[in-house]
């Protein structure tokens, strides 16, 4: 019997305030990015959704490489309500919230889906790799997150609003890893506290 998202996490996870913290932050990105210069369907954001709570229940298995157990996780045990191929975009999506970048010459499961379901993969791979770095510490500080597009110029500035103004959170880890949503949007990030 497969389980939901929310169910794989409470069996994989004891404490799940991180990967609700990524949820909550993956969402409004993918909302914003949705909303104000590229539009997705909402399947997508149910991909995100389940992608942003499973993203570290590879942990499970071992802290090395746990993005890729992960993945694997989920195409092993399924999820409820996806399909095999949705399960793998799910899994890969997982897979890439952090290490190297999707490659098709190199990753076997990426390599299968097919060329749509892999921008798909790169689109909210790379949401989600900018999520997991703005709660790098766990300490889930970031508020609200809104986005403008400079069209002209390809550059998409993130608005960062804290929880409290008397600390600002290290956003290095988001920083760093703003590469995959660049190559999948075809744009430059900028983050910064408003």
């Amino acid at each position: 019997m497969k389980l939901s998202a929310q169910e794989m996490l409470n069996k994989f996870v004891k404490n799940s305030s991180h990967p609700i913290a990524v949820k909550e932050l993956a969402l409004m990105i993918f909302d914003e990015t949705n909303q104000k210069f590229f539009g997705m369907p909402l399947k997508h954001r149910k991909y995100l959704e389940a992608s942003a709570l499973l993203h570290d229940i590879g942990y499970y298995i071992d802290s090395k490489s746990h993005n890729k157990h992960s993945m694997n996780l989920i195409i092993q045990n399924g999820l409820e309500g996806f399909s095999q191929v949705e399960e793998k975009i799910i899994g890969c999506i997982c897979r890439y919230h952090r290490g190297s970048l999707p490659d098709k010459k190199e990753h076997n499961i990426y390599n299968a889906l097919d060329k749509e379901e892999r921008k798909i993969v790169k689109r909210l791979a790379g949401i989600l790799r900018i999520a997991d770095g703005l709660d790098k510490g766990h300490l889930n500080q970031i508020k609200n997150v809104t986005l403008n597009h400079d069209e002209e110029n390809s550059i998409v500035e993130f608005l960062l609003t804290p929880k409290s103004r008397d600390f600002l959170p290290d956003i290095s880890d988001a920083i760093r890893k703003r590469d995959l949503y660049e190559i999948a949007f075809k744009c430059q990030c900028v983050l910064k506290f408003v």
